[in-house]
């Protein structure tokens, strides 16, 4: 049975005919280009969207009944009632699956504690392993299946999913099956990374954790089919550039790509590393030089802004985003939920970027959408779009312009979602 979306606002459909490959530069402004007016109608069919055209052209031909009726036997009709339409959000830096609580980490910062400080006390990463490495697997399981509906809420159809909060093969593999079971039970879609080298256990020496890393983790994961990619927490305090470069030439070797924590606290050659090994994102990097970004915009890798981890930290908001339209290199955004910043919705990120940083509405939904999309799906099954041909995945807004995706801080900007063509949230907020 097809859908027909009549009486459309704006449709921010962000295709440009090369829709999987990000946006940036000018055509991040090029409004004409990513953005319909407003009288557009949306033919979905099967899960994928069949035609883009005016509502009244769309109706007489699909819907001539209506709206005498709202629904026949072969096509169903949703009058949104002028409001904008844009496509379901992607996230593509998430920590889902964990267990335990860190919420005692507020007052240390605010005592004067650094990140790092925190971590060597037994708090960070450590506690959280500690937690998870306990937990039954069904309750882990049981809140990322919450955590999930609270995405979805919030209007994201897409995430990524990391494990990294095992330090063992037993429970990163325990983290990705679970990754893998909420995959299955939730309508959204995840894709799972694993995150083996998020620090390094306690009761294990440096060097034998990176052997386990290499010798016994990655086969086991691969062999299991539980990751795409591979993620390292290249960082300073943590795992070195050359114990990086080890890590993702491995998992090259067992046909794993790599997307990889970079340049959060300091500028460690961390974002150039992973422009040279071919890394679909180098995510975080606050502090990469320029040099590095030209490094990554030349091979492809996407820079990927966290702007909620420096909120949470109470850290200053002076991302280089702007730097990053200027010089047209591509970005994107994403939430880094995780156990110490425990946010779900894209829209807030959304809204740090336009409300804190002045970045136009429109694109912070490309760094949000389409441009997460093109490193996470390959291209038979590009997302982040709304394009004749690509699965119908996207959000019916409360307001008629697209820009209102990221100003509602605290609510949820959106009225429904679709994934696949099918409903699978509706907010009665407004």
């Amino acid at each position: 049975m097809r859908t027909l979306i009549h009486n459309c606002g704006e449709v921010a459909h962000m295709s440009t005919g090369d829709d999987e490959f990000p946006l940036s530069g000018e055509r991040l402004h090029d409004r004409e280009s990513i953005v319909h007016s407003p009288g557009m109608g949306i033919l979905i069919n099967d899960g994928y969207v069949e035609r883009i055209e005016q509502s009244t052209e769309l109706i007489t031909e699909f819907a001539p009944w209506y709206p005498s009726k709202k629904s026949s036997v072969d096509v169903s009709v949703i009058d949104v009632g002028g409001m904008a339409i844009v496509p379901g959000f992607v996230d593509s830096h998430t920590h889902l699956v964990w267990a335990g609580d860190r919420a005692n980490e507020l007052a240390l910062r605010q005592s004067g504690n650094s990140y790092q400080q925190i971590a060597e006390i037994g708090g960070g990463i450590w506690k959280t392993v500690l937690s998870t490495r306990s937990a039954p697997q069904e309750r882990i399981v049981s809140s990322g299946l919450s955590r999930c509906q609270s995405f979805i809420t919030n209007g994201t159809t897409s995430m990524e999913a990391k494990s990294g909060y095992g330090l063992d093969l037993e429970t990163e593999v325990k983290i990705l099956e679970s990754v893998s079971m909420i995959n299955r039970e939730t309508p959204c879609n995840i894709v799972p990374t694993w995150l083996g080298a998020h620090d390094f256990p306690r009761e294990k020496s440096r060097g034998e954790y990176m052997e386990e890393l290499i010798s016994e983790q990655l086969p086991v994961v691969n062999e299991l089919g539980l990751a795409k990619w591979v993620d390292v927490f290249c960082e300073e305090g943590w795992f070195t550039n050359e114990e990086t470069e080890d890590i993702v030439n491995a998992a090259k070797a067992e046909g794993l790509g790599s997307r990889l924590h970079v340049d959060e606290f300091v500028d460690s050659g961390g974002l150039e590393l992973a422009a040279e090994l071919g890394s679909v994102s180098g995510d975080h990097v606050a502090c990469s030089n320029e040099d590095s970004r030209i490094a990554a915009a030349e091979s492809g890798t996407v820079q990927t802004f966290l702007p909620g981890t420096p909120y949470i930290l109470g850290k200053e908001l002076d991302l280089p985003i702007s730097k990053c339209i200027d010089e047209d290199w591509p970005f994107s955004i994403a939430t880094d939920f995780n156990p110490n910043c425990p946010i779900t919705s894209l829209p807030f990120i959304g809204s740090l970027l336009s409300h804190r940083m002045g970045i136009d509405p429109i694109v912070s939904l490309a760094a949000a959408t389409r441009n997460p999309a093109s490193t996470m799906f390959p291209d038979n099954s590009v997302r982040g779009v709304i394009a004749e041909g690509r699965r119908a995945d996207l959000n019916i807004l409360w307001s008629s312009s697209a820009d209102s995706w990221c100003q509602t801080p605290g609510t949820s900007p959106v009225s429904k979602t679709l994934i696949d063509g099918i409903i699978v949230n509706q907010n009665k907020t407004y």
